[in-house]
């Protein structure tokens, strides 16, 4: 699998009129990052929300359409409680600070997965969010929030065989467009490019369904350390594959 991860050397030069349309990142490493430095859990969760900030702009500011990344997951809920607390906290305050600076930045926001065991107060923060962004152009930056692939297949054919019930949809004709419709990501093109830092090799349950013939990319870089360089080397290197989406 080598041949999938970076190299560390200096980043490569981009080609910013080539930019893959939608980048999806999978935030990996903060425990990791805070355990090699002494620090608790909690501290790279803060230093990994700042570097989610920083990379979301550059994102913008370098012509990207759509940004995805995976902020919390349907199975973190299994982490010890303060540790859950301190990341919602974490989303509250950087959700505040997003809408206040909303009409400078202009990015349009939006969130994949099931926001029903939130508060309601980060909640409705959200939705805020969501909905003073609705009317942006540019880069839209989705945060999967308590999402998981398989749990979004499951609504989404959950709500297909309600659709059939009601007479609203025709079981015997559907189309992979159509069930799309039926998914968190409705509407926002699939990801050309898939980034997974702190060493691991694998999707942890992320876009399952829309990651079918995404490229990936792999690096031992900690989230906390995935600096705007090495999201140059991970563009340089899908813009140097050949994406045949099945064909020769």
């Amino acid at each position: 699998m080598d041949f999938f991860r970076s190299k560390a050397d200096r980043a490569p030069v981009v080609d910013l009129k080539r930019l893959p349309r939608h980048i999806a990142i999978i935030m990996d490493g903060n425990g990791r990052w805070a355990k090699k430095r002494g620090m608790p859990r909690t501290a790279g969760h803060a230093a990994g929300a700042e570097n989610f900030r920083t990379i979301a702009t550059y994102c913008k500011e370098i012509g990207l359409e759509y940004l995805t990344v995976y902020a919390f997951s349907t199975e973190n809920w299994k982490r010890p409680p303060d540790e859950v607390s301190a990341i919602m906290g974490l989303l509250k305050k950087y959700l505040l600070e997003a809408i206040g600076q909303m009409e400078r930045d202009r990015v349009k926001m939006e969130f994949f997965g099931d926001l029903s065991p939130l508060t309601p107060e980060l909640r409705q923060l959200c939705e805020r969010t969501r909905e003073i962004s609705r009317h942006y152009e540019g880069c839209q930056v989705n945060i999967c929030l308590n999402y998981g692939g398989r749990d979004e297949l499951l609504r989404g054919a959950m709500n297909y065989a309600k659709d059939c019930l009601e007479g609203k949809a025709d079981p015997n004709h559907l189309t992979q467009e159509q069930f799309g419709r039926y998914l968190f990501s409705r509407g926002v093109p699939d990801p050309d490019l898939v980034i997974r830092p702190s060493g691991e090799l694998r999707l942890s349950n992320f876009l399952l369904w829309q990651s079918a013939y995404s490229e990936f990319y792999f690096t031992d870089v900690l989230w906390p350390d995935f600096s705007k360089v090495e999201l140059h080397k991970a563009i340089a290197a899908y813009q140097n594959r050949d994406r045949r989406f099945g064909g020769v």
